[in-house]
């Protein structure tokens, strides 16, 4: 039995929800905390909220807590506007982020066969509008090629 499945030949160039690596505003939809002795990691659940042909998508992605990682976990919460009083003593509530809106930028590698998601960086979402000019661009020259 022959199956047609759309996008089989161009998986290596978007995820599973047809999103394209560039720049999104997101709202933080769920945390889940992975304890691991060697690599610690947040699984952050986001929502698509522009550009709009891609809202009411989502985004998984992982952010560690290791040493070395740190340093990007604290970009994120600085720029998603977590709470300072909380992150001055170190600790990070999954409530408090829950709901924290800001601009993710993502981008699709592949690893022996599997493609992962990686957040490459953060902005706040007042930021958008200004960031946002490059990714309208990017959107027109799709349709015109397609």
């Amino acid at each position: 039995m022959k199956r047609n499945i759309s996008g089989l030949n161009h998986a290596s160039s978007s995820n599973a929800n047809g999103l394209i690596d560039g720049l999104f505003l997101v709202r933080v939809a769920r945390v889940h905390y992975h304890w691991h002795t060697q690599k610690p990691f947040f699984v952050l659940h986001f929502f698509v909220l522009e550009p709009k042909p891609f809202a009411n998508r989502s985004i998984i992605g992982r952010l560690y807590c290791t040493p070395k990682t740190l340093w990007k976990l604290n970009w994120f919460l600085r720029d998603f506007g977590y709470d300072n009083e909380l992150l001055e003593r170190d600790e990070i509530d999954d409530k408090h982020l829950i709901g924290l809106c800001g601009v993710v930028q993502i981008t699709h590698t592949v690893i022996n066969g599997t493609s992962l998601l990686n957040l490459e960086g953060f902005a706040p979402a007042s930021q958008w509008e200004e960031l946002s000019a490059g990714v309208e661009n990017l959107l027109r020259r799709m349709k015109v090629e397609s």
